[in-house]
C-alpha cells in the first residue's frame, strides 16, 4: 500500500502540520490491547478498546505467562523483555498482596541426552547479565525440596528473578483502570476489519457493518493480527501454532515456574497450576469455526508428566483446558509500533505477550501520542516486512 504521508520519524517530534491524535481505538481485548489502551487513556486520549468477543477470551486466557528473558535471543529482544519484567516488579511493589503476580523464580532443564545444553544456556545468560545458576540434581534437591529432584536432568538452570502473572487477572486490573480514566470498552463485535480512507487508518468496521472511528488505530488481536492487516493491504507474516493450557484443581504444594522436556508449569491463584507444552500440538484439532478439541488422554498424559515433577507425588487433576492459536509472528520477533505504509495504524503482535504487556503498552502508546519511533521498538517495526 502506498502512503500519502511521511513515515514515522525515528527521532524528531511529530511534524507541526500533522494532527495530534485525540481519539484512539485499540482492537484486541487481551493483555497487550488492554495495556496499550490504558496507557493511551493515561496520556489523555479518548480511547475505545474493542474486541470481537469478551475481554481475555483469546490467547491471553490460555497463556502460561512466564515472565522471563531466559535462553537465547537477540540483544534488542532481550532488553525489551528485561524492561518488561521490571514493569511487573513495579506493579508488584505497588501491592504485594496480589495473588496473581509472583516472582518465585524459574527452573529449566532438558533431556540428559543433550548434557551440554544446560551449560550452554547458562553461559549465554551469564554473558547477557541475566541472573543464572547451574544446578546439579543435588542442588535442586536442596534448593527446591518441594520438587522431585530425581525427575530433573543432571544439570538444570535456575533463574531467581523470573515470575508469572495470571493474564485474566491482569486484564481485569487494567480494564478497571481504563474505565476509571474514562476509556470505553466495546465487546462482542465479531470479526472486525480496518477502515482505510485516503491512505490512512480511520477506524474499524465490526461484523454488523457498524463503523467505529478514531484518529489512531492499534491492532493487537493476537493470532488474528496478520489477517486484519492483510485486509488493509499490509503484510505481517504469521507463524502462530496451536497450543493448549490446562488449569488444575487446587494442589497443596508450592513450586517455581518449571520448564522441562515434557511439561511446563507455573503456580496460579487459588493454589492451582497452569500446565502446557508443545509435544501434543499435532493432537489438537482445529475446526472451521476456530474452535479446538483435544482428546482427554492428552490432558491426562500432560498432567501425569507435571505431577511427576512434584515431590509430594500428589496427582494433579484437570479443572479446565483451553486450546487455540498461540500468537507468534512469522519471524519469531515482536511486531510493535507504527505501520509506515498505513498512517494512523499501529500494531502489537508478539509471542511474549505476557512478559511484554506492560512495556509494550508504554512504548506503543509513546509512538501513538508523539509520532516518534520509540528506540526500544526500532528493531521490531512492522515496516520490516514491507518490500
Amino acid at each position: 500500500m502506498n502512503s500519502t504521508s511521511a513515515p514515522l520519524s525515528d527521532s524528531s517530534p511529530r511534524d507541526a502540520t500533522s494532527a495530534v491524535p485525540r481519539t484512539a481505538l485499540v482492537l484486541g481485548g487481551g493483555a497487550l490491547g488492554t495495556s496499550i489502551a490504558r496507557q493511551l487513556a493515561t496520556a489523555g486520549m479518548a480511547v475505545t478498546l474493542a474486541t470481537s468477543g469478551e475481554l481475555c477470551d483469546g490467547a491471553s486466557g490460555r497463556s502460561l505467562s512466564w515472565l522471563n528473558s531466559a535462553g537465547d535471543r537477540s540483544p534488542a529482544y532481550h532488553a525489551l523483555r528485561v524492561h518488561g519484567i521490571d514493569r511487573y516488579r513495579t506493579l508488584f511493589a505497588g501491592d504485594p498482596s496480589r495473588d496473581w503476580l509472583r516472582f518465585p523464580g524459574g527452573l529449566w532443564w532438558t533431556s540428559d541426552e543433550a548434557p551440554e545444553a544446560a551449560r550452554a544456556r547458562h553461559e549465554g545468560e551469564i554473558a547477557r547479565g541475566y541472573d543464572s545458576h547451574l544446578l546439579t540434581r543435588d542442588d535442586v534437591a536442596r534448593s527446591f525440596p518441594q520438587l522431585n529432584s530425581e525427575a530433573a536432568a543432571s544439570e538444570s538452570v535456575a533463574n531467581p528473578g523470573e515470575g508469572w502473572v495470571s493474564l485474566p487477572h491482569l486484564v481485569d486490573h487494567l480494564a478497571t483502570e481504563l474505565r476509571e480514566l474514562g476509556g470505553r470498552i466495546e465487546t462482542d463485535l465479531g470479526a472486525c476489519e480496518l477502515v482505510v480512507e485516503d491512505g490512512r487508518a480511520a477506524g474499524i468496521r465490526d461484523a454488523d457493518g457498524t463503523e467505529h472511528r478514531a484518529d489512531a488505530v492499534v491492532v493487537a488481536c493476537g493470532a488474528g493480527t496478520s489477517a486484519v492487516m492483510a485486509g488493509a493491504g499490509v503484510e505481517i507474516p504469521d507463524g502462530s501454532p496451536l497450543s493448549m493450557l490446562v488449569t488444575t484443581e487446587p494442589a497443596d504444594v508450592e513450586a517455581p515456574v518449571l520448564n522441562t522436556p515434557r511439561a511446563a508449569m507455573r503456580p496460579n491463584p487459588g493454589s492451582t497450576f497452569c500446565v502446557d507444552h508443545d509435544w501434543y500440538v499435532d493432537q489438537i484439532h482445529e475446526h472451521e469455526d476456530g474452535s479446538c478439541t483435544v482428546d482427554d488422554s492428552v490432558v491426562t498424559e500432560l498432567l501425569a508428566e507435571a505431577s511427576r515433577l512434584l515431590a509430594t507425588g500428589q496427582p494433579l487433576i484437570a479443572s479446565q483446558w483451553k486450546a487455540g492459536r498461540k500468537p507468534i509472528p512469522g519471524d519469531g520477533e515482536p511486531v510493535l509500533g507504527a505501520v509506515g505504509a498505513l498512517p494512523g495504524c499501529f500494531v502489537a503482535f508478539t509471542h511474549s505477550g505476557a512478559t511484554l504487556a506492560l512495556i509494550a503498552g508504554e512504548t506503543v502508546a509513546h509512538e501513538v501520542t508523539t509520532g516518534t519511533r520509540h528506540p526500544l521498538l526500532s528493531a521490531f517495526s512492522p515496516d520490516r516486512f514491507q518490500g
